[in-house]
């Protein structure tokens, strides 16, 4: 069964950083599009970065320049160093993979950790 499993997250001070990282198994991420998304209280899920198989990046506008996404697809894992971190980055941090393969959708998430930045 697939599993994709974050740890990293926790209570930081404003301007801080952290590293998320997700470790996968059962699935080749080297053939997976990757990424983070999150989940604030009383807000809709939204894609903060990605990473796709050939190695392409993308971020969010919020996140631009002081997150970044990288893949160790040996190992398996997907990191988020995430750095000078804001009250508004607080959210509940998802893994996500994806690929379109013999034409049917494979869309895995993880359970998610919490990342708190506050004073």
């Amino acid at each position: 069964q697939v599993q994709l499993v974050e740890s990293g997250g926790g209570l930081v001070q404003p301007g801080g950083s952290l590293r998320l990282s997700c470790a996968a198994s059962e699935i080749s991420i080297a053939i997976y599009d990757m990424g983070w998304h999150r989940q604030a209280p009383g807000k809709e899920r939204e894609l903060v970065a990605s990473t796709t198989s050939g190695g392409s990046t993308n971020y969010a506008d919020s996140v631009k320049g002081r997150f970044t996404i990288s893949r160790d697809n040996a190992k398996k894992l997907v990191y988020l160093q995430m750095n000078s971190l804001k009250p508004e980055d607080t959210a509940v941090y998802y893994c996500n993979a994806k690929r379109i393969g013999s034409g049917r959708l494979s869309n895995y998430w993880g359970q998610g950790t919490q990342v708190t930045v506050s004073s």
